[in-house]
């Protein structure tokens, strides 16, 4: 799905070469599309919800080379937003998705401020602990419902014209809105903005030493990942119609980490086949009396023994010249 960088393999169409990315990009584009004709939209709205999730997250740790366990409380946080402001206010979903991304986005401000003043593990686990704390106020606000959630969010109408009651409509709402999240990611890595984060996790002290305030950026890739975030939060709470704990708690952090090592960390289109992979065989799995956490554990060690570049990762290699490309 990711369009190439330069020295990317081309084939010839027309008697011009055309970017081997542009084309997988662009029959990717078109399988989307169709694939509610052919699969439960419902799936693929939780599908496409987790893959924008999990692309945030990787613009933080894989061209930033800042690992977070706290993007739950992005993801969770917008829905809740979302939701409440959906349900109680009476507001559009489209506006009450854009709070939801703007209250992310605030949340990636102070985390952000308070995380970049360490490196590795620490902010790792900062991140953690600000999560957590957000998860405890999840719990005690009255208007969150504790345990409960908020139920029965209303999709309503979109700009007043577009019943999202109906699935295919509601469908094709969450494609647009992850394309555009997509947009913005790949816009951003092959940006100057983007290169300067590439350096700054190959060698920060060598960024530094070339003038770039590197704090700074790691802040800006920080907020620009939580608002992505809390984007397919405030989405996915009104696909659902719903705002619960489990969008808030460590594990959903954990699960992204998971969706973006299995597809391929580093990659554009790697968070996105990981999410699909992750999504699927929860899905699959519930259905059967398998353990869901062995089987995908299982599969994550797996894969991380025989591609270590993660799935996306290991065929961008071996079709690109012989690394990933973005």
């Amino acid at each position: 799905m990711s369009l190439p960088s330069h020295g990317a393999a081309t084939v010839a169409v027309g008697g011009s070469g055309v970017p081997m990315g542009r084309l997988i990009g662009l029959a990717a584009l078109a399988v989307l599309l169709v694939a509610p004709f052919a699969l439960y939209p419902v799936f693929l709205m939780k599908v496409l919800c987790f893959a924008l999730f999990a692309c945030a997250f990787n613009l933080l740790i894989g061209f930033s080379g800042l690992l977070s366990f706290g993007h739950a409380a992005f993801f969770g946080g917008a829905a809740y937003v979302t939701a409440h402001t959906v349900k109680v206010w009476g507001l559009s979903p489209e506006l009450g998705i854009l709070l939801g991304t703007v209250t992310a986005a605030g949340m990636g401000l102070v985390f952000g401020g308070i995380a970049i003043r360490r490196q590795g593990i620490y902010f790792a686990m900062i991140t953690l602990a600000l999560s957590q704390m957000v998860f405890f106020l999840a719990l005690q606000l009255p208007f969150t419902h504790g345990e409960d959630g908020i139920q029965a969010v209303p999709r309503g109408t979109l700009f007043g014209l577009f019943d999202l009651n109906h699935p295919f409509t509601m469908y094709y709402f969450v494609l647009a809105v992850f394309l555009f999240g997509f947009a913005v990611i790949w816009r951003t890595v092959h940006s100057p903005f983007g290169q300067v984060l590439k350096a700054i996790r190959e060698n920060e002290p060598r960024a530094i030493s070339l003038g770039y305030r590197t704090d700074r950026y790691k802040l800006l890739a920080f907020v620009l990942s939580a608002a992505l975030a809390g984007m397919a939060g405030g989405t996915k709470a009104i696909v659902f119609q719903l705002a619960t704990l489990t969008d808030v708690q460590w594990q959903m952090s954990g699960e992204v980490v998971l969706m973006t090592l299995l597809g391929g960390m580093g990659t554009l289109s790697g968070p996105v086949v990981g999410a699909a992979l992750v999504v699927a065989l929860e899905n699959y799995l519930a259905a059967t009396n398998l353990p869901v956490p062995v089987v995908i554990g299982a599969i994550f060690v797996a894969c991380v023994l025989l591609f270590r570049r993660g799935i996306a990762g290991e065929i961008l290699a071996r079709f690109g010249n012989g690394r990933p490309q973005a």
